[in-house]
């Protein structure tokens, strides 16, 4: 298996929520803490587009190379995964974050902020796979199991795709081609009284 990613095509996410619902639920995060949220860009005008945003499981992660205690890591498969037994929630990985990934239970200055939080690619954290303490600090491990994560999995519109980079960008590739993009897509013009 190669590398795991996240792509959201925005010609099909519809802003529902769903996707933000299922991870918030599925893993029990505490409320003020979200893995995954909905932007929505030109809301309202003709032409919207809407992108569900977390964790990217970066290549070359920023979070990793800030932490000072090195409670984040990043597995074979690419997946970025954090320690919360180590985090002590300095804040400088939201800080090098450019899509504002890892979230805090407080929003406290240095040191009380609490142990970071963040996407997991429903994959668990270092402890002992689908153990009780690997359900309660990190939710669902879904890939041991298999699974795609559960924010893809309850995608409505598909456009939330996870899993091996080259099986998701085969699968965007061929939907491109199928549909165009952007303006070109097929009932844009439809859509927005376009003649």
């Amino acid at each position: 298996m190669g590398r795991m990613k996240f792509l959201c095509d925005i010609e099909r996410c519809i802003d529902c929520g769903g996707c933000v619902v299922a991870c918030k639920e599925g893993n029990h995060i505490p409320v003020g803490v979200n893995r995954r949220r909905v932007i929505t860009i030109g809301q309202g005008k003709p032409g919207e587009k809407s992108i569900s945003v977390a964790c990217m499981h970066c290549s070359d992660a920023p979070c990793i190379a800030v932490c000072p205690v090195d409670c984040i890591y990043q597995r074979d498969d690419g997946i970025v995964l954090h320690d919360k037994e180590t985090c002590i929630g300095c804040g400088y990985c939201f800080m090098a974050c450019p899509f504002g990934a890892p979230q805090f239970p407080s929003g406290q200055v240095f040191g009380a902020r609490g142990a970071m939080d963040k996407c997991t690619f429903c994959a668990g954290g270092p402890e002992e796979t689908f153990s009780d303490k690997e359900q309660r600090l990190y939710g669902q491990n879904r890939i041991a199991e298999g699974k795609v994560p559960l924010c893809a999995g309850m995608c409505a519109t598909k456009s939330l795709i996870a899993g091996d980079a080259d099986e998701v960008a085969d699968v965007y590739r061929e939907r491109v081609f199928k549909r165009g993009s952007g303006a070109n897509a097929w009932g844009w013009n439809k859509a927005y009284n376009k003649k």
